[in-house]
């Protein structure tokens, strides 16, 4: 198959694409720059260089082409924005999961990627195919798993990828490169919002957003005990760069309209927990699992970026789009604008993801 590979210059994008060689496909390399070079008036500074070098010895060493293809100001306007409007609203943005549907499986496949039979990424994910449907599905390792960064993307671009790592535990794939002679065996994974780079997060939303002080309330005295910067510096579950002393402190609401952030003390607070969420504006990678009456499921499922899958019965409400999800333990920083991610009960298929709502954010 002629398939193009996205790489990044990180070691697992490598080992696919010795995968791939080793299985006799016909391959094109293509690192994608959403990163903003120098500094510009976004107030970017994301080098590439290293990464780009990378990647141009990895072409070499397979002897497959290679081309750095820019999707800057795509990212920008759609994801950028997203990510700034959702933090605007005091809620909490996921721009890794914009950025793999807009991105990569997006604007990328719709210039470049649909004149190959597939697509390949570095993903720690699988598909499974029941019937005539494919489902994405969970990685074998399971810390590693990344299907909840996939759980945006539509049904069309999940059928055009390929996860060739997805089956490696990593460790394995860390195995692979050494013995290949890999020059990034030993890189480091990168960590983050994949458009910031090595800039700071505050500082980025500083510059966008500005500052604006405002108290620092315990919630269950009203008692205020500090000050903070901006609503939008955090988020709820937050208990580092809060500066309060005799911590531990956790963010467990906030009102937007008068700039207040509300905090909680200690590790087994009840207030940062809670068992339900409320999931709207649900999205079904592969059509919805339950289609007809409105019933309850057991399944599992994710909150935010984590090895564990947490049981639950998953519920239909009556306006469209719209699930509760009831879990069977306490969930810590259920936070606002993030997404439940779907999966089924023995964690394997990742049925989709829908937006998280809540009352701890006051308009």
């Amino acid at each position: 198959m002629n398939v193009a590979v996205l790489i990044s210059g990180g070691v697992d994008s490598a080992v696919v694409v010795h995968r791939l060689k080793e299985a006799g496909h016909d391959l094109h390399l293509f690192y994608i720059r959403i990163g903003m070079e120098g500094t510009d008036i976004h107030g970017g500074d994301c080098a590439a260089e290293e990464d780009i070098e990378m990647c141009t010895y990895i072409a070499r060493k397979y002897g497959v082409p290679f081309d750095v293809v820019s999707l800057h100001n795509e990212y920008w306007d759609h994801v950028m924005e997203y990510a700034l409007q959702t933090i605007r609203k005091g809620l909490t943005p996921n721009p890794d999961m914009m950025c793999n549907k807009m991105i990569k499986f997006g604007f990328f496949e719709e210039r470049w990627g649909h004149e190959f039979d597939r697509t390949a990424t570095g993903h720690y994910a699988t598909t499974d195919t029941i019937g005539d449907t494919v489902y994405l599905a969970t990685a074998v390792d399971a810390v590693k798993d990344q299907t909840d960064f996939l759980a945006q993307i539509t049904y069309s671009q999940l059928r055009h990828l390929m996860f060739p790592i997805g089956e490696m535990p990593k460790a394995l794939v860390r195995e692979t490169a050494v013995k290949v002679k890999m020059p990034n065996a030993s890189r480091k994974d990168s960590q983050g919002i994949c458009f910031l780079g090595k800039i700071n997060y505050n500082d980025f939303i500083k510059r966008h957003l500005g500052t604006r002080k405002g108290p620092i309330i315990e919630l269950e005295t009203g008692r205020k005990i500090g000050e903070h910067n901006g609503f939008w510096f955090h988020t709820i579950g937050q208990r580092k760069g809060l500066g309060l002393s005799g911590g531990p402190w956790y963010v467990v609401k906030k009102n937007v309209h008068d700039n207040v952030v509300y905090v909680s003390q200690g590790y087994g607070t009840e207030q940062q927990y809670g068992r339900t969420l409320h999931l709207g504006e649900m999205h079904f990678i592969s059509g919805d699992p339950w289609p007809g009456e409105c019933v309850s499921k057991r399944i599992t499922f994710k909150n935010r970026h984590m090895p564990e899958f947490i049981p639950a019965v998953i519920t239909r409400l009556d306006t469209p789009g719209e699930y509760l999800v009831e879990s069977a333990s306490p969930i810590q920083g259920i936070a606002p604008g993030q997404f439940g991610v779907i999966y089924d009960e023995n964690s394997h298929l990742c049925y989709g993801s829908g937006v998280i709502t809540g009352q701890n954010v006051i308009l």
